[in-house]
């Protein structure tokens, strides 16, 4: 605590092992609230209440271009350019339906308090200039710039982003179920911004809703870690605080007003031509609940949505997955808490259009018959159990832990809830405890909150063969419009202010007013946990928070083309069948009961100095300590008795995976296009894209299809069974990892539980078909307005000297050229490029981005560029930096562990990791230059696109459509 902050609040959340800390700045009245641990990986978030209203966009763009330029560092791109300057192990900004915010995490103190310094500027003092405004927002431009006889075109870095996110039908699907459940309040708006409304915004209006929202009054900090927060409120202090006043700001979100019956939308949403309009509608329910600032109102519907939803035993997911209604539940089926008032929905997608009425009807009979005979006592107390591993369960790998934790509690304290009541929910569930023992809890609670609610929406989305031609005819008649009306001085303007945007991106800015790390500021080394060997039992114990976490590792056998080809299947289908006498319903009820899930993956990774390709066949799950030997029961079930003769259970989870595996490409675009390119750069990725890239969603829809006659899917679960019986008897090993003092006798019993006869004679996995190198010139069609490109070079595997040098080659071009040409002045929302050191892969790659063969041009030059320009030494040492914080990165305690025992398996050792990070290290601009002209002489490489069909059949690529 400073002289300007006050504690209000400390409490110790035992089952976290935190202390939450509540202060209030005593001048404008700012809430700072830190959540003390022993985690050395220390987060900071400051976050506003913003509340749009209209969908232009105006947060999600002023997120944008705050982070371009502020007082005290006016460079055109200091969160980028620190990105690079710093060892952070996470920097962003998110904006929300009500709230944005500016969080970053660093191990390292002083890079901390330079990021700290960054954000607090970038907050709360940004320059939001024009030219900056119209980079990151919306701009017209002339197609050729000086030309103003040319046609005019949208541009902009949200305005990209927004028409890539919005030909998702998830952000559909949600954008008209807040547009239609909220009528009158800001969830009705897009905060992200709707692609044709976000020309609307001018900087004006974005310039005031920045002084508007963004003041300490209006603010809430929340840090995270082992660093003592009057450190950190010195700096908020210094840095921004003392500037200000406190503001009696209301920004608060009224409720909504209640319907007083429910209501029916129906709207459509793009397929592409190739597709069938039959039976591709989307229908959901949806009804609008209570605030989530009432902790144990929100607990009580967490708990109704897991009675009706948890798996597949749960009554109302039950009949989602076996109606002929729809091919699958919907992606929104559950509880969203990330509005003021929650709302609860479910529904079906592969639904006909004239079956609302019959799937409106099906999921009210489904309530009643809950509420009329309620539910085993067991399934309610399987709920809490879920929740209560949830809620001690340390994640991580994508975001830090800490940041979990802060966006978790931060809707409901923006709101005016306690973050105590979200984080240490003990009390909440105790009480829930003892709710749940009236026979009429939850039928009570289906009553209230669903059945006899009118404040219901029954959405439904139609599929249209035309809407996506009728968007483009709308903005490009809207420019015609605006071509026909501009005056020559109009037109001037346009093209004044496009070279102006040009001259300032190409502009080189003084770095040296941003702080940096430097060498010195570097770890010396990086530590690495010890794990336990005794035979096949694996043990270690990381920091679990009471959890344990239990594998059985599968040496992969020698396995046919075919038998190979069937290893997703097997992967998605082994958990979710049944199990010897149980069906799936019982055993899923029961695996509910006592964990927190299991689940199947196929690892690949390259022999060491070899093409060869080694495989291992993990399935894994997780506990509560005291359920350690019920979890390896369940493990043990599902591999040594899974069943595959329920075809129509089978039948419906592939039409679920398929549904999702299709909606996941817009998101994962650059990935997919990656993939393509580098499909035949090395055998291991050849494998890669016939068992998960594109390619292998194409196989998928043709299995799924083949397998809806009864008979091909007995035949598809025979096979399926077989190559179980394979995997049985191959080599294998039990892994446990738990903080018990007895985690040793835990994996004991683990590996007498999974005892098992293996075959005497083993033959290892090697790929089952011959590689082919010839090069790949593909575009794949999908559904969206953008595109993503890629480009893949054959390089050096990881065991080669030069793989440190690609490795900083990546970042160097994606910091000095990439990023500049094909998001600030191409409008992508991203592009760089990626080395992958187990394949050889050298990447370029864009993502959601409105031009093709310009950004395929920029990949070239920026090999020009680096072999032609005389770099700078500070160049080179961000790339460095960056590199060495991806290296560096922490994980959650269990997954360290596991990181070492699969390195292990892959003959690789922590030694031979701290030698290429010490390369790293050693790598130079002339080895940069060297690699590039070694490997790079020939342009016309693997090259390939995700894109509208449109924009593919203008480039000669060989087009190919799922």
């Amino acid at each position: 605590m400073t002289q300007s902050f006050s504690l209000i609040k400390e409490n110790y959340i035992p089952s976290l092992n935190i202390t939450l800390q509540e202060f209030v700045h005593e001048k404008t009245k700012a809430k700072h609230i830190h959540l003390a641990c022993d985690d050395t990986n220390n987060v900071f978030f400051v976050g506003f209440l913003t509340v749009p209203e209209d969908s232009t966009g105006v947060a999600h763009i002023l997120e944008h271009t705050a982070l371009c330029g502020s007082e005290k560092y006016p460079v055109r791109d200091p969160f980028f350019m620190m990105i690079r300057r710093s060892l952070n192990t996470f920097m962003n900004a998110f904006t929300a339906s009500d709230w944005t915010a500016y969080p970053f995490a660093s191990q390292n103190k002083k890079d901390f308090y330079n990021l700290l310094n960054i954000y607090l500027d970038a907050a709360f003092f940004p320059k939001l200039d024009y030219l900056d405004f119209r980079q990151e927002g919306h701009r017209l431009e002339f197609e050729e710039m000086t030309n103003p006889e040319s046609p005019l075109t949208y541009k902009g870095v949200v305005f990209n982003e927004m028409k890539g996110a919005m030909s998702s039908i998830g952000s559909v699907l949600y954008h008209e179920i807040t547009k239609h459940l909220f009528p009158t309040i800001t969830y009705h708006n897009n905060s992200g911004g709707e692609p044709s409304d976000i020309p609307n915004l001018t900087h004006e209006a974005l310039v005031a809703f920045h002084k508007k929202h963004y003041h300490p009054s209006n603010s809430v900090f929340i840090t995270y870690g082992n660093m003592d927060p009057a450190d950190h409120q010195a700096v908020f202090e210094e840095r921004a605080l003392n500037r200000f006043d406190h503001q009696d700001f209301d920004f608060s979100v009224p409720d909504e007003k209640r319907f007083t019956a429910p209501i029916r939308y129906e709207g459509v949403y793009p397929l592409p031509k190739e597709e069938p309009l039959e039976n591709q509608s989307h229908v959901i329910n949806a009804w609008l609940l209570n605030p989530i600032t009432d902790a144990k109102e929100l607990m009580r519907a967490r708990i109704l949505e897991g009675v009706l939803l948890d798996n597949s035993s749960s009554p109302l997911q039950k009949v989602l997955e076996t109606t002929d209604l729809g091919a699958a539940p919907s992606m929104f089926c559950g509880l969203e808490d990330g509005t003021r008032e929650a709302f609860f929905a479910c529904g079906l997608e592969g639904a006909s259009s004239d079956k609302v009425d019959a799937i409106d009807a099906l999921i009210t009979k489904t309530l009643e018959d809950v509420k009329a005979n309620g539910v085993p006592q067991e399934d309610i107390e399987a709920v809490l159990h879920q929740l209560e591993l949830s809620s001690r369960e340390i994640t991580g790998d994508r975001y830090p832990y800490g940041l979990r934790l802060i966006v978790d509690c931060l809707t409901p304290v923006l709101h005016g809830g306690e973050a105590l009541d979200v984080l240490s929910f003990d009390d909440t569930l105790k009480q829930m405890r003892e709710e749940i023992q009236d026979p009429q809890f939850i039928p009570n609670l289906i009553d209230r909150l669903l059945l006899s609610n009118p404040h219901k929406l029954t959405l439904t989305l139609n599929p249209s063969h035309t809407l996506a031609d009728e968007l483009v005819e709308k903005e490009n008649a809207r420019l015609r419009e605006l071509e026909t009306s501009l005056t020559a001085d109009e037109k001037q303007k346009i093209i004044d202010d496009a070279v102006a945007l040009q001259e300032r991106q190409a502009r080189v800015d003084d770095a040296s007013i941003l702080p940096m790390v430097e060498r010195e500021d570097i770890p010396k080394t990086l530590e690495f946990p010890e794990v336990s060997y005794e035979g096949n039992k694996v043990y270690a114990k990381p920091t679990t928070n009471g959890m344990t976490y239990q594998s059985l590792v599968v040496e992969l056998p020698a396995l046919t083309e075919e038998e190979m080809t069937l290893l997703p299947y097997l992967d998605a289908l082994i958990t979710e069948v049944g199990c010897g006498e149980n069906d799936y319903l019982t055993q899923q009820a029961k695996a509910a009961r006592v964990t927190g899930g299991i689940g199947a993956r196929t690892m690949y990774q390259p022999r060491k100095n070899s093409d060869s390709v080694k495989g291992l066949w993990v399935i894994s799950g997780k506990a509560l300590l005291d359920n350690h030997k019920a979890l390896a029961e369940i493990l043990k079930e599902t591999f040594f008795t899974a069943r595959f003769d329920e075809t129509k259970r089978i039948q419906e989870i592939l039409a679920q995976i398929k549904l999702s595996r299709e909606q996941a490409i817009v998101g994962n675009g650059h990935a997919y296009a990656m993939a393509v390119a580098s499909q035949n750069i090395a055998p291991i990725n050849q494998l890669s894209q016939r068992l998960s890239g594109m390619q292998s969603i194409k196989d998928f829809r043709a299995l799924e299809a083949s397998v809806k006659d009864e008979a091909a899917c007995l035949a598809f679960g025979e096979k399926l069974a077989a190559l179980l019986v394979k995997l049985q008897q191959s080599p294998f090993e039990v892994v446990t990892l738990n903080d018990s003092d007895n985690v040793k006798s835990i994996a004991d019993q683990f590996g007498e539980t999974l005892a098992q006869e293996i075959a005497a004679e083993f033959t290892p996995f090697e790929i089952p078909f011959e590689f082919s190198g010839e090069k790949v010139k593909l575009g794949w069609a999908i559904n969206a307005p953008v595109h993503y490109c890629a480009k893949s070079y054959k390089t050096v595997t990881q065991d080669h000297k030069d793989a440190p040098v690609f490795n900083v080659l990546a970042a160097f071009l994606r910091n000095g050229y990439l990023h500049r040409a094909i998001r600030e002045q191409g409008g992508a929302y991203g592009g760089g490029a990626s080395y992958n050191s187990n394949s050889g892969a050298f990447n370029f790659f864009s993502y959601r981005d409105p031009r093709l063969e310009e950004t395929l041009k920029d990949f070239d030059a920026s090999i020009d560029w680096l072999l032609e320009t005389e770099h700078e030494a500070l160049a080179l040492e961000e790339a460095i930096l960056g590199v060495i914080s991806a290296i560096d990165k922490p994980k959650t305690p269990a997954s360290e562990y596991g990181d070492v025992y699969f390195m292990k398996h892959f003959d690789r050792t922590p030694d031979e990791v701290l030698s290429y990070r010490a390369n790293v290290l050693n790598v130079t601009i002339d080895d940069l230059k060297r690699v590039a002209r070694e490997y790079f002489s020939d342009r016309d490489t693997h090259t390939a696109v995700l894109g509208p069909i449109a924009s593919l059949e203008k480039t000669g690529l060989e087009i190919k459509q799922l």
